[in-house]
């Protein structure tokens, strides 16, 4: 059959499930990413109210996590935070359990408020206090246990808008709806509590973390130890990065986290890099603007700067720090060789 006209022949390469090149390039090539995440604030005190209701009338039978998800306005369907991370705001009831599972997706924990839940990550229960970070690679058993007196509530943090856009996450229910601990209970933190002075007899194979939890008492001592005689990172203040012992590397090979000081009047110096950062308020008020966005944040707050966006953090107050706790893609940007930052 003879091609009569341009409007066939592009009407045919669509039945044949083809398409020409010099229509999308434009599209496909960009002079720059453009990332489809918005800058979003969550604000705690709002959800907190929505948290506590379901509480009340969603056994956790039911809900497996009950957790609400913030899902950014860019990225619905399927829901994400941003581009290849999500965040959620999980609270546990005194008494309640929530079932083990595992998934290929890689996950931690960071404690909002309460105290008393522990989470037993293969067999090692791991206890939880405000400020900790706790992790859960991907494909560990885990499930959660509340036995104190009061409601628990914690930022969730996963890889899974990564892991699906490969097409490559799995899951699993446990065979019983509980682990039985079958080591001494915060081990792998005890293990790892004393800085650099490592355990010999960890193998040094895997790509995550063996430290179970980063407790904040030691997080908090680390910020404090260092002083106000340094400016620290001229766009994020006094900033740590929460490492692997065995390795130096990110706690997670698809995870970056870190906790940043911002001293009293902090102004940041504007830039903008590739990976997309979620941002958790430990304590204090101020401003981020992300591009053309103004988001003032407060205690609990959750934020997002999407990738390749200019971001400038300011702390509002002049007599107080304000803490982040942040995490982003910085590790799968590097790993590709496309991380890239820009100073403005």
């Amino acid at each position: 059959m003879a091609i009569a006209n341009d409007d066939d022949a592009y009407s045919g390469l669509t039945k044949l499930d083809a398409a020409p090149l010099w229509r999308y390039l434009g599209d496909l090539f960009r002079p720059e990413p453009k990332s489809v995440a918005i800058p979003t604030i969550w604000h705690y005190q709002a959800l907190r109210e929505y948290a506590m209701y379901f509480a009340e009338h969603l056994p956790i039978e039911d809900a497996q996590r009950r957790v609400l998800m913030l899902v950014n306005p860019g990225l619905q369907e399927p829901p994400a935070t941003v581009n290849t991370l999500y965040a959620g705001i999980q609270i546990l009831l005194p008494g309640e359990q929530a079932p083990a599972h595992r998934h290929t997706s890689n996950a931690f924990r960071f404690v909002i408020e309460g105290s008393g839940v522990y989470t037993t990550v293969d067999g090692e229960r791991v206890h939880m206090r405000p400020g900790d970070l706790l992790m859960t690679a991907g494909m560990q058993w885990h499930d959660h246990f509340h036995p104190a007196d009061e409601p628990m509530m914690w930022l969730d943090g996963l890889d899974y808008p990564l892991i699906n856009s490969l097409e490559a996450g799995f899951y699993e229910k446990f065979p019983d709806t509980y682990q039985k601990s079958t080591a001494p209970d915060d081990i792998s933190t005890r293990q790892f509590i004393h800085g650099r002075l490592n355990p010999t007899w960890i193998p040094r194979t895997s790509p995550n973390t063996p430290v179970g939890n980063y407790p904040w008492s030691e997080t908090e001592r680390a910020l404090s130890a260092i002083g106000d005689d340094v400016d620290g990172c001229e766009h994020d203040g006094i900033a740590l990065e929460y490492t692997n012992p065995l390795n130096g590397g990110p706690v997670l090979p698809t995870i970056g986290c870190r906790v940043q000081r911002l001293k009293p009047g902090f102004s940041g110096r504007p830039r903008r890099q590739t990976p997309s950062v979620i941002c958790h308020v430990v304590r204090g008020h101020g401003t981020t603007q992300v591009g053309e966005t103004l988001l003032q944040w407060h205690p609990n707050d959750v934020f997002v700067i999407p990738g390749w966006s200019t971001y400038q953090h300011k702390n509002a107050a002049t007599d107080d720090d304000a803490v982040l706790f942040t995490y982003s893609n910085e590790p799968v940007m590097k790993s590709l060789n496309l991380y890239r930052e820009e100073s403005l």
